[in-house]
């Protein structure tokens, strides 16, 4: 029996009338061969496991740069409890999970390293901007394929939707897209939150009284209380909101992460140090475009600017200081 044929008939009978079945997808940019056991959204989530971007999420920053400790935060983990809580949601609501951990596990692919401040750094550098949702598109459909020239990962319309409306104005087109839209937000709130009390930057007790009020303490049960209010609000509607008092003291506790921890601690005291670096790597390699690797010249239609990007944005925070230090740097010589 083909076990795809299988699957899409199981989603017909139960999931939620508003999910996005793997049936009725959009389709891929390049037409291929159907899987006979895996649906097409079942086989997007495992090329984005696969993804070489996928494992560089392991060296990037979250907010806090090479942190000393083993605890903290980095872009990969982040985008593993984002994928948890969105296929908590995504179960819960009878929704498509599939569809929701592939968009879950893409939506950083395009993060620069050093976080935000280096995600700024690139955005100053090349004149058509830089936004790491508009690049974690890019890394699926061109960068992931430099090596081999092929047509990147190929994935369907409704992933690479949901990956680019994770953050934004524009809005996803699928439930499963808002569900990872909001529970990105889940995650980084209670996971910033967490790290700044383990660096001694944040007290519990320090946050919003009324975000407490509202969402309780602790880690656990505000997540506890965002799912389940954002499950309860959401059931059978064709739309994925929290409930009004739940959505105000999840921004108000966004906020106060922004004034306290994003824009005084870490990342933000070394943008000055991070933009030199980066903007130095720009200028060298776009002096210097045989100094790129081979792929990334060969095969390849974009402007100088846009492949040096390419290559920055996709280095972990290591080798992005390795690469300044051999090209910048002078080196002790030795017999």
């Amino acid at each position: 029996m083909n076990i795809r044929i299988r699957e899409e008939a199981w989603e017909r009978q139960y999931l939620s009338p508003y999910a996005a079945l793997s049936a009725a997808s959009r389709g891929r940019a390049h037409l291929e061969p159907e899987c006979e056991v895996r649906t097409v959204f079942q086989r997007d989530r495992d090329r984005l496991l696969h993804a070489k971007a996928f494992r560089r999420l392991m060296g990037k920053t979250q907010v806090f740069i090479s942190p000393t400790g083993d605890h903290y935060r980095t872009r990969l983990t982040h985008t593993l409890e984002v994928a948890q809580i969105s296929r908590t949601v995504a179960r819960a609501l009878r929704l498509n999970e599939a569809l929701t951990e592939a968009i879950a596990l893409g939506h950083d692919l395009g993060h620069t390293p050093f976080g935000h401040a280096g995600e700024a750094a690139l955005d100053r550098l090349l004149e058509s901007g830089f936004r790491h949702n508009d690049q974690s598109l890019r890394v699926v459909d061109v960068v992931e394929g430099v090596r081999d020239y092929s047509q990147g990962l190929n994935l369907t319309y409704e992933v690479r939707d949901g990956i680019l409306c994770h953050t934004g104005d524009r809005r996803p087109a699928t439930l499963e897209g808002e569900v990872v839209r909001i529970c990105d937000r889940v995650a980084y709130i209670n996971h910033d939150i967490d790290d700044a009390i383990r660096a001694g930057l944040l007290r519990e007790e320090e946050l919003p009284t009324e975000c407490q009020e509202v969402l309780g303490t602790g880690r656990r049960q505000r997540i506890d209380n965002m799912v389940k209010d954002l499950i309860t609000n959401s059931w059978e509607k064709a739309e994925i909101t929290m409930s009004p008092p739940l959505a105000h003291a999840t921004s108000a506790l966004r906020e106060f992460l922004f004034k306290n921890i994003y824009m005084t601690h870490s990342a933000a005291k070394e943008k000055d140090k991070i933009y030199g670096l980066i903007s130095s790597l720009f200028d060298f390699y776009l002096a210097n475009p045989l100094r790129l690797p081979i792929e990334w010249r060969e095969g390849r239609e974009d402007e100088p600017p846009r492949l040096v990007a390419d290559y920055i944005a996709g280095m972990t925070d290591r080798y992005a200081i390795a690469e300044y230090e051999r090209l910048f740097l002078p080196r002790a010589w030795s017999l």
